[in-house]
């Protein structure tokens, strides 16, 4: 299954991460036929922040040894326990069904969308993502695809380098959840604004031919 996580606040027509993924799920169907393919749009359909019902739950499991979810219920003490449980349940679901994980995430403000964060909050409950009887991770062999779109240059020895906490905070995350590096694929495409910004004036370019990576890699990967 392909879960199709969009976050950028913009429609499509200006978002480039959007189009990007678009890109990605075009060539997926191509490759896999009719298969199944789920899409979540974290900005027409928000994702509740977690509340302190969320956290005294999750505490409450991690005294108990992070007990998987079916088991969570037995713990629940409180009606709000109850509803956070019941919203966060459907999305751990929907990650651990998933075969390919296809995110697009568009850099906002040197790092990744709100609508994303609460996402990843929601989903990283305590023991969810992990085999109770053996340790491992229940996504080290789920093959995760991040689309993401800078309005400026933060590549390596761009004078902006040291401003890009989108990248290794995604590295990072997905890493501690147990997917492996040779899973986890970070695909930028960058100077996406150059056509408002002053900035970046004179590197169209450079942009047109950051975008045309992107595509290309994006379509590989989907095709793999």
């Amino acid at each position: 299954m392909l879960l199709h996580i969009d976050s950028s606040a913009d429609a499509t027509a200006d978002s480039v991460t959007r189009r990007l993924t678009e890109t990605f799920v075009r060539a997926w169907r191509t490759a896999h036929g009719t298969g199944d393919h789920r899409h979540r749009d974290l900005s027409a359909e928000p994702v509740a922040p977690i509340t302190p019902a969320y956290t005294t739950l999750g505490r409450r499991v991690e005294r108990e040894g992070f007990v998987p979810p079916a088991k969570v219920p037995a713990l629940i003490e409180s009606a709000p326990e109850q509803r956070e449980w019941e919203t966060t349940l459907p999305y751990i679901a929907e990650l651990l069904a998933a075969d390919t994980l296809l995110l697009g995430v568009p850099m906002y403000n040197f790092s990744v969308p709100a609508t994303l964060k609460a996402w990843i909050d929601r989903v990283t409950f305590p023991g969810a993502l992990t085999d109770p009887d053996t340790g491992e991770s229940l996504l080290r062999h789920t093959r995760v695809v991040v689309v993401m779109a800078r309005g400026g240059g933060y590549g390596p020895g761009s004078p902006r380098e040291h401003f890009d906490f989108q990248t290794p905070y995604l590295e990072a995350y997905f890493g501690n959840l147990g997917v492996p590096p040779e899973n986890l694929h970070l695909v930028a495409a960058e100077l996406t604004r150059v056509d408002v910004l002053p900035q970046p004036a004179g590197l169209e370019d450079l942009a047109a031919a950051s975008l045309a990576r992107a595509r290309a890699t994006l379509t590989a990967l989907a095709a793999a």
